[in-house]
């Protein structure tokens, strides 16, 4: 089961809302007051996204259509123990979208998450360059790779990778991978860790 969730910001006219407002209305949020079955998770200190709603901006056509695959995949989640279904849409650098799904597992750490179920099928059809996912939720809350997804996608993908999240009613918040998962571990720093 992976724990994620994210509370749009409080401000959609905003072009680029301000990280500290957005992780203060996260980190403001209690036990008490947190929508039942979501647990919360805080975005990356630093961090700066772009909410834009997708049907105003002719030329995020091509998100819509990820939005579209991310939302239409959630619905074969299995998701019997945290009901909460994720979907998401992968796009390779030569425009084929990959789906996935979360499949949860009653042993919890079995569990497989969207982005890297749609991963995998991308990289055992060959890819290993992508340039957008898009991430969805079945409640439309805004919802993030969790560090693990975002850690996986480093493997293959640029710190330019565009991470579009669902945020419902035809919004969307867009980060960059290097955004959400700065200083990530890779191939260079085993290699350093090898040198000393």
């Amino acid at each position: 089961m992976r724990p994620r969730w994210s509370t749009p910001s409080a401000s959609t006219s905003a072009s680029r809302p301000t990280p500290s407002s957005t992780a203060a209305s996260r980190r403001g949020r209690t036990g008490s007051d947190r929508p039942r079955g979501r647990p919360a998770t805080r975005e990356p200190d630093g961090a700066t996204a772009t909410q834009y709603s997708y049907r105003s901006a002719a030329s995020r056509g091509r998100m819509d259509e990820l939005i579209a695959a991310a939302r239409e995949a959630l619905d074969a989640a299995h998701v019997p123990y945290s009901e909460y279904r994720v979907g998401a849409a992968l796009r390779t650098a030569d425009g084929t979208v990959y789906t996935g799904c979360n499949i949860e597992n009653a042993n919890y750490s079995n569990s497989l998450h969207a982005e890297e179920v749609a991963l995998a099928e991308a990289v055992k059809n060959g890819h290993r360059e992508f340039d957008r996912i898009a991430v969805s939720s079945g409640v439309r809350d805004g919802v993030t790779p969790c560090g693990m997804c975002r850690q996986t996608l480093a493997e293959f993908a640029a710190d330019d990778l565009v991470v579009a999240c669902d945020e419902g009613d035809d919004a969307v918040t867009e980060y960059t991978l290097g955004e959400l998962l700065p200083n990530t571990i890779n191939e260079g720093t085993l290699d350093d860790a090898r040198e000393d």
